[in-house]
């Protein structure tokens, strides 16, 4: 049997294709990036980002929004394209990607960021601590949910 294509999987590979269109953009203008791995990562991050998880671009600490953890966090770009589709920032923003005094460094940094939850780039670090933070959820009795992306390369660093 044939899988019916609907139009939300249609509009969500468009949103994808949008992702990696800016992930291009922004190493390109850098002259630096990990651009394989961001591209790789866009039909995830633009499914959760844009169908599954509950969060509110006026509102980024938001109590009871769902977290995401990007481990791998060489692959900033993807996300950060992600939340200047979603409206935590201009889109112009994306094509300051590592410059001098851009808040869109190599790695993501919260505080910097609005939408990122955790500063990453030590890999094998994320996934310990997104299960405190959703243990936080827990132990607050919240309903939040928290994801995190993991890369392989990482899985033998850290933590993991």
């Amino acid at each position: 049997m044939i899988p019916m294509v609907t139009e939300k999987a249609i509009e969500l590979k468009k949103k994808a294709n949008k992702l990696r269109y800016h992930v291009v953009e922004m190493t390109t203008a850098a002259g630096s990036g990990h651009p394989g791995g961001s591209l790789s990562a866009a039909d995830l991050i633009s499914t959760l980002y844009f169908e599954v998880m509950n969060h509110d671009p006026k509102n980024p600490d938001w109590e009871d929004r769902d977290r995401f953890v990007l481990s791998k966090g060489h692959v900033a770009p993807v996300l950060y394209s992600a939340l200047a589709e979603c409206g935590y920032f201009p889109v112009e923003d994306l094509i300051t990607l590592r410059k001098l005094g851009s808040k869109l460094q190599g790695h993501p940094v919260r505080g910097k960021v609005p939408g990122v939850e955790m500063s990453t780039g030590s890999l094998g670090q994320g996934l310990s601590m997104a299960c405190g933070i959703a243990l936080a959820g827990k132990l607050d009795k919240k309903d939040y949910w928290t994801y995190c992306l993991l890369g392989d390369g990482e899985m033998q660093s850290g933590q993991n």
